[in-house]
Parts: C-alpha cells; structure tokens; sequence
C-alpha cells in the first residue's frame, strides 16, 4: 500500500535551473565577510592610498606632469586599481582558504549549489569587497589628484573587470594552497611585482628594451592602463587589446575556477 506522504523523511530540494536562494546567500555571506571588519577592509586601505599619494605628489612630484595630464592625477587611478587587485584578491583567497584550515569547506560544498553558483558567489563577492574599497580610495584622495572623467566606460568596464579577474584568480590560489604561506607567496612573489612593474607610477613606453616589451606580456598593464584611460582619455599601450585580454582573463579564471569546484580538486578528501 502507498507509505502516506507525511511520514517520509525530508527530501532534498530540487532546484531547476539557477539556485537564486542560495547564490544570494553565498554572495552576502562574503559581503558580510569584509564589511565586518571594516576598520581592516576600508579604513587601511584610505590611509596606504593617502601616504602614497603625500609620498609620490607632494615629495616627489610637485607640479609635474604626464602628457600634459598633472602628476597626481596620472598615478592616483593606479593607486585605486592596486586597492581593486588586492582586496579582490584577498577576500575569496582568504575566505575559501580559512574554510579549508578549519575543516568548514563542507559547508560550501554540501548545500544545492552548483559549480557555476560557487563560483558567481565567491567571484562576484571578491568584485564587490575590491569596487568598494576602490571607490572609498579614490574619494579619499580624489581632492589631492584633481582627476577627470575622460571615458566613465572604461573606468566601469576595466575596474569592473579587474576585480572580478583577481577574485577568481584568488579563489583558484585557495583551492590551490595547502596552507596560508602558499597565499603568502603567491601575493608577495606573483601579484605584487606584477603590480608594481605595470606601469602604476610610470609610463611602460618610455621604458628602455627590453622592459618595455617585457612589461606589454604582463596582464596587469593592460588592467592598470584601461583604468586610467578612463581617467586622463590616455591609454599606454593597445586599447582593443586590453578590452579584449580582460574579457578573456574573466573567460578564462572562470572557466578553471568551475572546474576546480567540478571536481573537488583539493576540496574533496
């Protein structure tokens, strides 16, 4: 005879299509994360950005200034962009890193979400934590940099773009670490220097060879340049080339990412 309906045991819930309840959840869970401490999260960042600023404008650059563009202004969209690349970064390396320490990745990887609503929750989480740290750097220093709004759609679509690359490429480093020094390295040995050598205080073509070539391989070039193109309406090196290399940086990551989450590479025991 039929077993009455009301004496099964819970069922899991089906989900057709795109889980919405639980990518809202995984998305707020990281908002929550960094907006939590925010003493850490925004203040910091404001005070590194203001002493850059004093160091490079007021100590070093004056009244110069960069194909006709004042000096503060031609390195203050850097300095936003090193905020968006770094905090993007650390907020899903630090999250999926401190679950796998603690034993807690589980939590992750048992509710009904898919590879794809993994991966949206912690990339567009990370995007958010390194946009509102940048906007909150870029305020705060905007009255010593005079900066213009010359292309508004290459500030969204590259800064947009930038922290959405760096929260992935932090999620693929957490999967991919065993401990927190392997972070550690990558952060001091890879995104760094490539920080620093692409072109955030300088011009890469005023370079001499082979570093100029060498610096046009380095991706964050291409982020840093688009950004302050939406800034001062120039752009060091191709525009058609960083718009595409960004697209396919998101395309890419995200592709890995998934399939990193597919098949529990170094989350499932």
């Amino acid at each position: 005879m039929p077993i009455d309906a009301a004496v099964l045991p819970p069922q899991p819930r089906a989900y057709r299509g795109i889980n919405w309840d639980g990518l809202r959840a995984l998305y707020i869970r990281e908002v929550r994360r960094f907006w939590k401490v925010g003493l850490q999260t925004l203040a910091a960042p404001i005070v590194t950005a203001l002493l850059y600023m004093m160091v490079f404008v007021v100590a070093v650059g004056g009244n110069r200034t960069v194909e006709g563009v004042p000096f503060g202004a031609f390195i203050a969209p850097g300095l936003i962009m090193m905020q968006i690349l770094n905090n993007a970064f650390s907020n899903s390396s630090s999250s999926l890193l401190q679950a796998k320490m603690n034993g807690l990745i589980g939590d992750f990887l048992t509710p009904p979400l898919s590879p794809g609503e993994l991966v949206a929750g912690f990339g567009l989480g990370a995007m958010t934590r390194g946009i509102v740290v940048g906007t909150v750097a870029g305020l705060a220093i905007y009255p010593f940099a005079r900066m213009g709004f010359a292309q508004p759609w290459a500030i969204f679509y590259f800064g947009f773009g930038a922290a959405l690359i760096m929260g992935l490429l932090g999620a693929i480093a957490a999967i991919w670490s065993e401990k927190f020094d392997h972070i550690a390295a990558v952060t001091n040995f890879v995104i760094m220097p490539m920080t620093f050598l692409s072109g955030t205080f300088y011009l890469v073509k005023n370079l001499p060879e082979p570093f100029r070539t060498i610096s046009q391989y380095n991706p964050f070039f291409y982020l840093i340049a688009g950004f302050r193109y939406g800034f001062t309406g120039h752009m060091d090196g191709s525009l058609t080339i960083g718009v595409a290399l960004t697209a396919l940086l998101v395309v890419g990551l995200w592709a890995i990412t998934w399939r990193m989450f597919a098949t529990g590479y170094k989350l499932k025991t």
